[in-house]
């Protein structure tokens, strides 16, 4: 009886272990499905309505590289640099904040923060795009549900 009572404890330890960094990949790579309800503009590109993945870069070094991927994470859209941005107290949910420029039809996401961090990404963008976006007026836009299911994001 010890013998299977020693086997059902070490399986329950395997198993844990196996599931455990299953159970931290998307705090690792930050993923956050965010849906727009309108176009939005990244450094490099302008992302029609819908729904996409930002998602940190595999890399142990720079922890600033975001990708985006469409809503099955089929295709890559971009590769963006950032810097780290940090705020005073972090969220439950996904946030971001939007630039709306007067000059532009499409707001400018300018950070990203993962739940729960206080520090997050700011997007680079280009010295005059960057003139432009600090001249802006700023939304910061918490999605609508936890990270792991459907989240929505506008700057409406």
């Amino acid at each position: 009886m010890n013998t299977r009572k020693a086997f059902i404890t070490l399986s329950l330890v395997l198993v844990s272990l196996v599931m455990l960094p299953v159970a931290h990949a998307d705090e690792w790579d930050q993923a956050s499905r965010l849906t727009f309800s309108q176009s939005v503009q990244i450094p490099g590109r302008v992302l029609p309505a819908g729904t996409y993945w930002f998602v940190l870069a595999d890399g142990v070094g720079n922890r600033n590289i975001i990708q985006v991927f469409n809503s099955d994470r089929s295709t890559l859209y971009a590769t963006v640099l950032a810097v780290t941005a940090e705020r005073p107290h972090p969220t439950d949910n996904t946030t971001i904040t939007l630039a709306e420029r007067e000059s532009m039809p499409k707001d400018a996401i300018v950070t990203w923060f993962y739940p729960g961090h206080n520090s997050g990404h700011e997007f680079v963008y280009s010295k005059s795009e960057e003139k432009e976006l600090a001249r802006a007026k700023h939304q910061t836009i918490m999605a609508t549900a936890p990270v792991n299911a459907q989240t929505t994001a506008s700057g409406d």
